[in-house]
């Protein structure tokens, strides 16, 4: 009955509080198919490191002098926008069921453009954080992409063991990169010779997946690529 009870509940909801698009503000959806189509996409070609659009499809400049730990980055979307307006009502503004359209947009990414890997690895907060927020965004879309791919999804190996600066009081990609340094710890080898997708909401300088990265395969992850739903270009 408990599921029966749930979608009672869940319909109730919508009829007292219809669901209105971000974009348009048309009825019934949190992101409508119009809005959705209109999306800024990152397509290819890219460079294969960081993932941003390079019409040669080699590495671009800023790539070569990275010697990054993380295999790639990718993410189906600029951040800019409804997706910039979308991630923001997830992560700051406590809309979770955000989470679910979201993550079926990842889905269809990865359906389109696959990424090895057998587990996914949302990207931790510091439990201050995530205390004073009272969820972690990249869990929740983490959680739902599961549903869809049927990877497991592996929450307690990495630990933000830091509390930093948010990433976006940053200035430079050289604090970025420092801000997050020996940021993030694997608790234990759950994840030793596997094939990690590590999922966050915004990238930017790459910098917190790489440090993610870094701790995954210093416990033994074979590969460790990042999957955002939104990129800044």
């Amino acid at each position: 009955m408990l599921p029966q009870i749930d979608e009672f509940k869940r319909m109730a909801l919508d009829f007292l509080f219809p669901q209105r698009c971000l974009g348009c503000g048309k009825e019934g959806f949190l992101i409508c198919p119009s809005c959705r189509n209109s999306l800024s996409i990152v397509a290819p070609p890219l460079c294969p490191l960081c993932g941003r659009p390079q019409l040669s499809g080699i590495l671009c400049p800023s790539c070569i002098k990275w010697q990054a730990e993380i295999d790639g980055i990718r993410s189906p979307f600029r951040f800019e926008g409804v997706t910039r307006l979308a991630v923001h009502q997830l992560k700051y503004r406590n809309l979770r069921t955000l989470a679910a359209p979201l993550a079926q947009m990842l889905d269809d990414y990865l359906v389109r453009y696959p990424l090895p890997g057998d587990v996914l690895v949302p990207v931790p907060l510091h439990p201050k954080r995530l205390k004073e927020r009272g969820y972690n965004q990249s869990a929740l879309l983490a959680c739902e992409l599961g549903k869809l791919n049927n990877l497991p999804v592996m929450e307690d190996c990495l630990v933000r063991k830091q509390h930093t600066s948010p990433q976006a009081k940053t200035a430079t990609v050289e604090e970025r990169r420092s801000n997050v340094s020996e940021a993030f710890i694997c608790s234990n080898d759950g994840l030793r010779n596997r094939q990690v997708i590590l999922i966050d909401d915004v990238a930017t300088s790459g910098a917190t997946l790489n440090a993610c990265a870094q701790s995954l395969k210093s416990a033994g992850a074979q590969s460790v690529w990042g999957l955002v739903m939104a990129r800044e270009i």
